[in-house]
């Protein structure tokens, strides 16, 4: 993924940065009602709150989506009869189709079926790379909005 970094940052060069660009992701919609497999090495239960960290490859699944990192905490609805948010933290990458998205940071909302990504954003589709400071993804229209020192590199698909 470095590779494609260092492509997206010469291609700054050629086709400058932008402020904001919004773009398809996944290429299909993703059930937000679909259950949520979560696999880790360690969980930990925090009773007072009723939310849960995962820590250690950490893998979410959710019909056609994965997301995973170091550390996820779930926090549930007040009743905890739901999950309501999902917090992830170290090495996140969201794979939804063919498109992947990595990032410091994600925050999935359920309930608005939203992903927010945040810090040294990059997205792959094919040839083509776009980094940003940000990315808020809409998985039930399955488009997505990049905003902050947005960064393109766009292929042809006859180049290499």
């Amino acid at each position: 993924m470095k590779t494609v970094f260092a492509m997206i940052v010469a291609a700054t060069l050629l086709v400058g940065p932008a402020t904001a660009q919004q773009l398809q992701f996944g290429g299909m919609q993703q059930d937000t009602d679909a259950p949520v497999e979560v696999t880790s090495d360690q969980l930990s239960i925090n009773q007072t709150d009723g939310s849960a960290t995962f820590t250690g490859n950490v893998i979410v699944g959710q019909g056609e989506m994965r997301l995973s990192a170091q550390r996820v905490v779930v926090i549930y609805t007040e009743d905890q009869s739901e999950i309501e948010q999902m917090l992830a933290f170290g090495g996140v990458t969201l794979v939804n189709g063919p498109e992947a998205a990595e990032a410091d940071e994600a925050d999935y909302t359920l309930s608005t079926g939203t992903v927010l990504m945040r810090g040294n954003v990059v997205v792959t589709q094919g040839p083509s790379a776009v980094s940003a400071d940000r990315m808020t993804v809409d998985l039930e229209t399955g488009t997505a909005q990049l905003d902050g020192r947005v960064r393109t590199l766009l292929q042809s698909s006859g180049q290499n």
